[in-house]
């Protein structure tokens, strides 16, 4: 299986560039961002460092469901956090395992303290399901005796 490492290099060039947002600013600011950038989550960092992760789930239940401000609510106050964060040496069925175990939808990659990419669980199904297909060819070869 492919490493996160491998798998970052793969990513289409618009999506390798990693879009964040600080705690201190506005939920609503979060909004917009992920609104032009076209992504449903965006890590939370302050001082170089993954603090959080901010999502449109977090907003939908965290700011409508309580009737709050998006824009006088920093992010800090909807964020998700801890947040759990994988190194670029770890494996995508690993990546995987933790996602389903933890139920997350955004998977922060950090290397030597900083972030270098954000995954999401369509990004790891989607090579899943592409080693599946080549592991299928594979063996259809194998049993063909080409």
């Amino acid at each position: 299986m492919k490493t996160v490492a491998e798998l970052l290099k793969l990513k289409a060039e618009k999506h390798q560039q990693v879009h964040t947002i600080a705690s201190s600013q506005m939920v609503l600011e979060a909004l917009q961002e992920m609104a032009n950038k076209n992504v449903g989550a965006l890590p939370v960092v302050d001082h170089g460092q993954v603090v959080g992760v901010v999502s449109e789930r977090d907003y939908a239940r965290k700011m409508i469901l309580e009737g709050r401000s998006s824009a006088k609510t920093p992010v800090s106050a909807i964020m998700s956090a801890p947040v759990i964060t994988v190194g670029t040496h770890q494996t995508v069925e690993a990546c995987m395992a933790i996602m389903t175990d933890s139920h997350l939808r955004h998977l922060p990659v950090v290397e030597n303290g900083q972030l270098v990419g954000l995954l999401s669980i369509g990004d790891l199904v989607k090579e899943a399901i592409a080693e599946q297909a080549s592991l299928i060819q594979q063996l259809e070869k194998y049993i063909r005796g080409e």
